[in-house]
């Protein structure tokens, strides 16, 4: 395709109805991972050393993606706020590889904090997080989305991953 986003009116849409932001999720599950270690410890490693490195580069990593899906957003004038109307159905940049960047991003950063923190309760919390992130997120988004974009976005979604 020609065109990395289809721009639409700014009309009033309905309101996804998220269950939570996705960042309080990730920062709730994590939280929560780092109560647990706090109150039961489990490492994943004696490597600690070896897991700091890893967890600093998936941090590094995370952020980064995480700067180049909301510069990429911004670019195509649409919002990185899920609860705000999307006004660009965005297929550029790192939309071409995944149709979640930012939800990676966020996955990546929350890894790299548990691998470096060297707590088990953090990475054991991450499946019950995706599954929630799915459910209460994801689905959502990809309705509203559909019903937005119509078969710009179904094409889309036969192109591009959901993660990576």
């Amino acid at each position: 395709m020609d065109h990395p986003q289809t721009a639409l009116s700014s009309s009033s849409f309905s309101r996804l109805n998220l269950i939570a932001p996705p960042p309080v999720l990730y920062l709730a599950t994590l939280a929560l991972g780092l109560l647990l270690q706090a109150l039961w410890p489990a490492e994943l490693s004696a490597g600690a050393v070896f897991l700091r490195l890893w967890g600093g580069g998936l941090i590094l990593l995370g952020a980064a993606l995480a700067r180049w899906s909301f510069v990429t957003l911004n670019r195509a004038g649409t919002s990185g706020n899920p609860r705000a109307d999307s006004t660009a159905l965005v297929r550029s940049g790192p939309f071409a590889l995944s149709r979640n960047p930012i939800y990676l991003a966020m996955t990546l950063l929350y890894l790299g904090v548990g691998l470096v923190a060297n707590a088990a309760w953090v990475l054991a919390l991450l499946p019950a997080l995706l599954g929630l992130m799915n459910w209460g997120v994801i689905q959502r988004e990809e309705a509203y989305l559909g019903d937005r974009f119509g078969q710009s976005y179904r094409d889309y979604l036969s192109q591009v991953r959901r993660w990576f």
